[in-house]
């Protein structure tokens, strides 16, 4: 995938959150994206694959196929699995070179909720980030 179809995924993001009223109908969606995403087996939820710096439980796994990265994600809180769900649909299946060209903080701007998340919430995603850009530079 090319730079162009990781911004076009971002505006459309921010298109659909833009369609939406407030911040409490934004983390109602931010849930709904949380709940479709597939669970990780229990097999995968394991030291190795879990996000430090989160107060939820948050597992984080990376593929590499070809030369690109998958993510697949889990947590134990609907919010938090939302921000997860987010951050799969922006990174997921991106070459290295892309995931480092953009700061999902910055969607989050765009989407009007990085100013509603709590400091743990905003930490934690951090720790997410770091762990996917990690492995973009890895």
């Amino acid at each position: 995938m090319t730079e162009t179809s990781i911004q076009s995924e971002i505006d459309e993001i921010v298109e659909e959150f833009d369609f939406l009223g407030d911040w409490e109908e934004r983390y109602r969606y931010l849930i709904d994206m949380g709940k479709a995403l597939p669970d990780l087996p229990d097999s995968e939820k394991t030291d190795l694959n879990k996000v430090k710096g989160c107060v939820s439980q948050v597992w984080l796994l990376t593929e590499q196929e070809g030369d690109t990265l998958r993510f697949r994600a889990d947590s134990d809180a609907h919010i938090v699995r939302g921000l997860a769900a987010l951050l799969v649909r922006i990174y997921s299946g991106r070459t290295p070179d892309d995931i480092l060209s953009v700061d999902a903080r910055e969607v989050l701007k765009r989407i009007g909720l990085s100013e509603h998340l709590s400091p743990q919430r905003s930490n934690g995603l951090a720790s997410m980030i770091g762990r996917i850009r990690h492995a973009a530079g890895a």
